[in-house]
């Protein structure tokens, strides 16, 4: 299968391909997105696909990470401030809402955000309408609201930690990018690119990955996602200069990525067999259920262990019916 491009995003995987799809659907409409996955899976890059591909293309995309700035300085970059609303405001500012108007607004990390800022940025979603820091005039504005969060926003509703209202105002489309680690067949598609493209952008002559230079890259679980997979491909073509990268050219941590074995469950198979699905359901009932156990059914951490997105996890500890009581019984 060749690999697919839009916008910038690549892949050949079924998951990517989903992805796609949900953005054919979703971007001739004004529905409200929330994308959610992990750091460095390509939430930036979804959220320009959906503003390209929309009616709104020709207008502005105006994007904010909502973790990166402390509170009282992203509510002035969100909603811009008069001259004189506090120390150091010499002058008016228009704020990211105001830039966007007719366009899309990228609110990034939008699960870092304060409950103070929450509620406004609520009004915003509800009556397209907000005051400037220090301001009395309301603003109308038209805009089409993408947030994203690797956070998992459910977990911080039930903390306190996010509005409720919000949430459920956010969830009108929700889309969720998993880790590379769940979409390997992407990995070689993407080593290959991003080698092409750094050849060309240094005028270098690296031939490309060798076959088991490939094999190390699909093996390894890549916690950073693409963007570690890409910042690795440019180190590795920079310092190379020309031929082939191979698996000495590799990071110590990716050349002993495949030094992990699964070892099959003890019981020997009897003459009747046993089918090889059942098998497999009850190998990773106990696999997630070590984890949980190690984890102290935190399920975070159990994620963590095992390399999974908290969502995934949780979802099969609903699919399996699993609860500490398991674990004891298997002990």
């Amino acid at each position: 299968m060749s690999p697919l491009q839009l916008n910038g995003i690549i892949g050949q995987s079924d998951e990517i391909q989903h992805i796609f799809s949900t953005i054919a659907k979703v971007a001739g409409t004004d529905s409200t997105i929330l994308i959610t996955g992990e750091t460095g899976t390509g939430k930036g890059l979804i959220a320009r696909a959906i503003h390209q591909n929309s009616t709104r293309s020709d207008r502005p995309f105006v994007a904010i990470n909502c973790g990166a700035l402390p509170e009282n300085l992203l509510e002035s970059e969100l909603f811009g401030h008069t001259k004189g609303a506090f120390t150091g405001a010499f002058t008016a500012k228009d704020g990211k809402f105001e830039q966007a108007n007719s366009g899309t607004i990228f609110l990034d990390e939008i699960g870092d955000m304060s409950p103070d800022l929450q509620v406004k940025i609520l009004r915003v979603l509800e009556e397209n309408e907000f005051e400037k820091v220090g301001g009395n005039r309301t603003i109308s504005v038209n805009i089409r609201v993408i947030a994203a969060t690797h956070r998992d926003l459910e977990e911080r509703v039930e903390q306190g930690l996010f509005r409720e209202d919000l949430f459920y105002r956010l969830f009108v489309i929700p889309m969720h990018l998993p880790p590379l680690r769940e979409r390997k067949t992407d990995i070689r598609v993407l080593a290959k690119h991003f080698h092409g493209e750094f050849n060309s952008k240094n005028n270098l002559d690296i031939k490309g990955f060798t076959a088991e230079a490939l094999d190390l890259l699909y093996a390894y679980s890549w916690p950073g996602n693409i963007r570690e997979l890409k910042n690795l491909v440019e180190r590795l073509v920079v310092l190379k200069q020309e031929g082939w990268l191979t698996p000495a050219d590799l990071p110590t941590k990716i050349r002993g990525s495949q030094k992990i074995v699964i070892t099959p469950p003890a019981e020997a198979l009897s003459d009747e067999g046993i089918p090889l699905a059942t098998a497999v359901t009850e190998y990773e009932k106990a696999l997630i259920l070590q984890s949980l156990e190690k984890a102290h059914w935190v399920k975070n951490r159990a994620a963590k262990l095992l390399h999974l997105n908290r969502t995934t996890l949780v979802e099969k500890i609903k699919r399996y019916d699993l609860t500490p009581s398991d674990a004891r019984s298997n002990g």
